[in-house]
């Protein structure tokens, strides 16, 4: 029902992100520092970037059955925009936002790596011209979630 009005990015970097990680640390901690909420956007942002190709995969056919996902509201430069701005900046903006406005995480930067093998998705979400082409998106784009996620976790407990 989200994805009819538009909502669905918003409640997946939402509970991808700040909710599932925060409140799983808050659990274990029974403390939330604001580093944690700071690293808490990162997977928010790759679900985001998930959702996002499978938005733009879909708009012709989410455009006919009413749905207002935000690819369907602005079209498909807009979801591209989107795709690379939650996959490549947020992806990368997290570690980098750690690493200078904390001095005990700059080890995170390591996750950066992960977003390499992404630019041919970002590539592909720009020059497809059948949106059978961006499946394989979807399985890279979380493919990179997780290596993503690996490399963070190291970084963050060296």
């Amino acid at each position: 029902p989200l994805g009819y009005h538009g909502w669905g990015e918003f409640f997946v970097l939402a509970f991808f992100g700040p909710v599932a990680v925060c409140g799983t640390y808050y659990l274990m901690a029974l403390d939330v520092p604001p580093e944690v909420i700071a690293a808490s956007f990162a997977p928010g942002l790759f679900s985001v970037a998930l959702l996002t190709v499978n938005n733009l995969r879909d708009i012709d056919g989410d455009r006919k059955a009413g749905k207002h996902t935000l690819a369907a509201r602005f079209g498909k430069g807009f979801a591209r925009a989107e795709y690379v701005l939650a996959l490549l900046a947020g992806g990368a903006g997290v570690p980098l936002y750690l690493a200078t406005q904390t001095s005990n995480h700059e080890w995170v930067l390591f996750a950066i790596v992960a977003l390499l093998p992404a630019i041919p998705c970002t590539i592909t979400v720009f020059r497809y011209s059948d949106p059978r082409q961006l499946n394989p998106v979807l399985g890279r784009t979380g493919a990179a979630l997780v290596l993503f996620t690996v490399l963070f976790c190291v970084g963050w407990t060296i």
